[in-house]
């Protein structure tokens, strides 16, 4: 339809000769869309003024479509008639009746159809008020249709013929594709064709180039992309169609900032730099040329943009690693705002100034610690509240106990329900879900990520969409599908990693979340099973997207694979990067696996003092989970050295917290590591006591082995069969135990072994 479009507008950019860049001036004009819009108005108003039945139910339907069919794009017949149908199916009907008789009949159809539109202006009591939105638009397209010349109406009435007759096509076209559908399924055919061979394109698989868009349709369509890219990204237009659309728009204006604007944000979605800057610095430009600013901010809008603009620039460099850039635009930023005295767009620079010291390794909080202080001063509690999470954030990673945490939190959410801040509420309660799950508190972690599923944004946005596709949303529900595979319900995961999947699609800017996330649950699983070619396989994708964890589980891999050199070289390198980066959490566990190395070693000794570290580091930084981890550990490694009953004293440190908080993995190994001090440390007791500390044992591998089922870990239930069997035979339950030799020899059979001893 551009052809149309271009021969009918006699070229909006173009008057008397003399080209002019902004068609806007130009407020409306009519299409054959339009027409078919003014045919629904119209019956509308007919419909009111004759009393039909549902009349009410139609209005009350249609008053949530007025704004999208008035102000958005042109569409084809086919998707007018179905939104309409959706709604109001005898309103449908009576549109393509109208529009029919007008494409088939003559010229003076289409012109007595715009002199009837005047009538409902008419009367003591108008169907229309003139003032109304659609009195208003239907003002607007009578006055555009009274200025075309008889040519141009002509033409008018051509494009008209050719809107309808596209439409019949179509029907056409989907009749034999419904008839072809029947056929398939009367006949039993062996060789059955695909559903997909029997499709036609859908409209966003045909390529639209639309003619140029009204001022209204254009501020329509960028307010609802912008909209949506913010809340729910899913539902706006695939990046390549957003930038379809936004080329189109900028090619009959190109000085049109708002667009330019919305393709910055675009080109963001697929980590696209240059189009990024190349739309933004066109924005800024577009704004200070055209003098939409200054109208707006009085006098100092040419400065306004420029020191937003640097700001702007130095958060796009931030975002995508380049640091001496941002360091440069930030320092320029600062300065225009002190000469124009900003302080809002300094507080913004002293934001992202931490941000950028932080992503190099510096975590400067006095800076955080001003930002939130000046911040409630000039009365931004947007700023304040950022600042005091980001606080939170670093507090987090140097150790603060997690009561102290809570209470900073707090003050936030008090700014957040005082503002109505609903996008800050997400943010706070994702951080503390993700504080919870680091402090190893999962019932905690779990709770949290229940009260924001539950709670309902107080900010509704267009087309009834809440703010609940942040990534706030995707942080929680990334947590929640791990709390579920740490326990087993490994199903349920994949439930909610697929609903990730469909929400955050993998061109969307927060799927790279659940993406590590799926990785690390598969490979978990992997792990448990003894699978370890498919965990193998799982290690470059967690690399791609986290340098340190693919290497950490790359080095699980190889203990698994007992290549203990290699494993012990990874761990090595990666040592110096958590020890540069300040990473403890990572720390810590390269300590506890060092010293799981060294028992495959037979080093035993050696292993204690690393994990006397990590129980000193995790101690220190209030990782309770980490510590029990240590804790268990160092039980073993005096088990290994033959000191049992000293094993089971430290064991009962640890094992509670374990079995309230820890996956099953771990429940299982915590409770197959007490079974197997018990036995140990009642080899020297009377034959009554060494009976009773094998029963209590014997139930104890009971309650792990169920554990272990639940993880799927077939190895470890090998142990557990095995350990069991050697019981049952010393209490002289031939039964129990020739049951359990079957079992594990069923097992023994299937998995492969490694040379590790299974008791030591």
């Amino acid at each position: 339809m551009a052809s149309v479009h271009e021969s009918m507008f006699f070229n909006p950019m173009m008057a008397n000769g003399v080209v002019h860049a902004n068609i806007f001036g130009i407020k409306d004009w009519v299409t054959p869309h339009k027409i078919s819009i003014l045919v629904l108005l119209h019956e509308m108003a007919t419909s009111k003024e004759q009393g039909t039945p549902e009349v009410e139910t139609r209005r009350l339907h249609m008053n949530k479509l007025n704004l999208p069919l008035l102000q958005g794009p042109d569409m084809t017949l086919v998707q007018l008639l179905k939104t309409i149908g959706e709604c109001c199916p005898k309103l449908a009907n009576a549109v393509s009746t109208r529009v029919k008789l007008m494409a088939e009949g003559e010229l003076k159809d289409m012109e007595n159809f715009f002199y009837s539109l005047q009538n409902v202006f008419s009367g003591t009591e108008p169907a229309v008020h003139k003032t109304s939105v659609i009195g208003l638009f239907l003002r607007h397209m009578i006055l555009a249709y009274n200025k075309l010349s008889f040519s141009q109406v002509y033409k008018l009435y051509t494009a008209l013929q050719q809107y309808y007759q596209s439409y019949e096509k179509m029907s056409s076209r989907t009749a034999e594709r419904e008839d072809t559908d029947m056929e398939l399924t009367s006949l039993d055919l062996e060789g059955k064709m695909e559903k997909e061979e029997l499709e036609f394109p859908t409209r966003d698989e045909e390529v639209v180039d639309r003619g140029p868009l009204s001022q209204k349709q254009a501020e329509y369509f960028l307010a609802q992309q912008a909209s949506l890219l913010k809340n729910n990204e899913n539902k706006a237009l695939s990046p390549a169609a957003l930038q379809k659309e936004l080329n189109n728009l900028l090619k009959f204006n190109p000085d049109f900032s708002e667009a330019h604007y919305l393709s910055y944000l675009n080109s963001l979605r697929v980590q696209d730099y240059f189009s990024a800057m190349h739309s933004l610095l066109h924005y800024f430009d577009r704004l200070i040329l055209t003098g939409s600013d200054s109208k707006s901010s009085g006098e100092d809008g040419f400065g306004r943009s420029l020191r937003y603009a640097a700001l702007n620039l130095a958060a796009l460099n931030c975002r995508f690693g380049h640091h001496e850039q941002a360091q440069f635009a930030l320092q320029e930023a600062i300065r225009i705002a002190q000469e124009s005295s900003d302080h809002v767009c300094l507080q913004h620079c002293l934001s992202w100034l931490y941000i950028l010291e932080q992503m190099k390794g510096s975590d400067n909080a006095i800076l955080v610690e001003h930002s939130v202080k000046k911040a409630g001063q000039l009365g931004l509690p947007y700023l304040a509240s950022l600042g005091i999470q980001s606080l939170v954030q670093q507090r987090t990673f140097s150790g603060r106990s997690a009561n102290k945490l809570m209470d900073a939190m707090k003050d936030s959410d008090m700014l957040h329900w005082k503002h109505g801040l609903s996008e800050l509420i997400d943010v706070s309660i994702a951080q503390k879900t993700a504080i919870w799950k680091m402090y190893g508190q999962s019932t905690m972690a779990l709770q949290q990520t229940q009260l924001l599923l539950y709670m309902h944004s107080l900010e509704s946005v267009n087309m009834d969409i809440h703010q609940n596709n942040t990534e706030a949303m995707a942080v929680v529900l990334c947590h929640l599908a791990e709390l579920h595979a740490e326990q087993g319900y490994y199903s349920a995961a994949s439930e909610i990693l697929k609903h990730l999947k469909d929400r955050f699609p993998p061109h969307s800017q927060h799927a790279k979340l659940w993406m590590l996330f799926d990785q690390n649950i598969q490979f978990n699983r992997a792990m448990s099973d003894g699978k370890y070619h498919i965990a193998d396989s799982l290690v470059p994708g967690i690399a791609a997207l986290n340098g340190p964890e693919g290497l950490y589980r790359k080095a699980l891999v190889l203990k698994a694979q007992n290549q203990i050199t290699e494993s012990y070289r990874l761990l090595q390198k990666l040592l110096v990067h958590c020890q540069k980066k300040k990473s403890t959490e990572m720390l810590i566990k390269i300590l506890i696996l060092e010293a799981e190395l060294f028992w495959r070693s037979s080093c035993h000794a050696v292993a204690v003092p690393l994990l006397l570290k990590a129980l000193a580091l995790s101690r220190e930084y209030h990782l309770e989970y980490l510590t029990s981890e240590a804790i268990l550990h160092l039980a073993f490694s005096q088990l290994l050295l033959g000191i049992p009953e000293q094993a089971l004293h430290v064991l009962h440190m640890a094992i509670e917290p374990i079995l309230a908080n820890g996956t099953v993995l771990d429940r299982g190994r915590a409770m197959l590591l007490l079974a197997k001090c018990q036995v140990a440390s009642a080899a020297s007791c009377p034959t009554q006591e060494k009976a009773e500390a094998f029963e209590s044992a014997v139930e104890n591998l009971n309650e792990a082995k169920v554990y272990f089922e639940k993880a799927d870990c077939n190895e470890r239930i090998r142990e557990v069969l095995y350990l069991q069997a050697r019981l049952f035979n010393t209490l002289g339950k031939t039964k129990e135990r020739n049951k359990c030799a079957m079992m594990f020899r069923q097992l023994h059979q299937e998995l492969p072994t490694y040379g590790v001893p299974l008791l030591s």
